[in-house]
């Protein structure tokens, strides 16, 4: 069998175990199913409002269910773990569309239905939430009736993430009601939506403080000092070898120290006059302009 076949079959039969256990548990509050492979066989938790309808008398009802499933669906060794929804049941979408089906054939009125449950699943923390009833509602045509509030997504990677869906069906005399119902989960995050810690923005606003402290006590350098750091001895005009070497055995070492010294301190270097100090100090006034 081809890898795109096997994967074909294998969604066709996860559904129709789901179809099945959706109707035999229905009564229960069906909220779900995951069906995951292991070593031991196949493991299916079975998500419901009430397991013990499930479960039955001495685990009667649940071992047919297993035996049902491995002679139906030839599954090797089932395992089915039940799992109570308990006080979330509002927040389940799967459940609330048959309580909203189940209310419908009552012969509630949908308008009640629709505004009660919204309210419902709003009190239990959701995000948001919507319910559609369409069918032949009220009168001989068929139409369709929404009750939304809050948040809901209806496409894409973010609607996977945060919204949890149900559908049921609803019998009555005029026809069939289809229902369907859209949780966005409590705390559900959206991509657009950013969250600031106070935190860190005080801290960042501290560290802009000091960096500009810091700037404004050290000063900036002029662009004669700059040049007067990158100017060495060689590059000064009208020096020759023999001066260099004088200043060199003086100690001075670049021209930022001779820029520094007075027509008088340079005298004071063996082998500089009064006229070799003034020419001296013309030429590096020249080179740093």
């Amino acid at each position: 069998m081809a890898i795109e076949r096997k994967f074909v079959v294998e969604g066709e039969r996860r559904m129709l175990i789901k179809e099945y256990l959706k109707k035999e548990t229905e009564k229960a509050g069906f909220g779900g199913i995951e069906i995951q492979r292991t070593p031991m066989g196949t493991l299916i938790s079975l998500i419901t409002e009430r397991p013990g309808l499930i479960i039955g008398r001495g685990g009667k009802n649940i071992k047919k269910l297993t035996d049902d499933l491995a002679e139906k669906f030839d599954m090797e060794n089932p395992q089915i773990e039940i799992e109570e929804v308990g006080i979330k049941a509002p927040l389940n979408g799967q459940i609330m569309a048959y309580k909203v089906a189940a209310a419908l054939e009552r012969g509630w009125h949908f308008r009640r239905v629709g505004h009660s449950t919204v309210r419902r699943i709003m009190s239990s923390g959701a995000r948001g939430c919507q319910i559609i009833i369409s069918g032949k509602i009220t009168g001989a045509r068929h139409r369709t009736e929404k009750f939304t509030k809050g948040h809901v997504k209806y496409c894409g990677e973010v609607a996977k993430e945060v919204m949890n869906e149900g559908m049921a069906v609803a019998k009555k005399k005029p026809g069939i009601l289809g229902i369907k119902v859209r949780i966005m989960k409590p705390g559900a995050k959206m991509p657009d939506e950013i969250e600031i810690i106070s935190g860190s923005v005080e801290k960042a606003e501290e560290e802009v403080k000091e960096k500009e402290k810091v700037k404004k006590e050290t000063p900036a350098k002029t662009i004669k000092e700059e040049k007067l750091e990158k100017l060495t001895l060689d590059e000064l005009p009208g020096l020759g070898e023999s001066m260099i070497k004088k200043l060199k055995k003086a100690g001075i070492k670049d021209v930022k120290e001779l820029y520094e010294m007075s027509v008088e301190d340079m005298v004071g270097i063996k082998g500089i006059g009064i006229k070799k100090a003034e020419k001296l100090k013309e030429a590096i006034e020249k080179a740093v302009k």
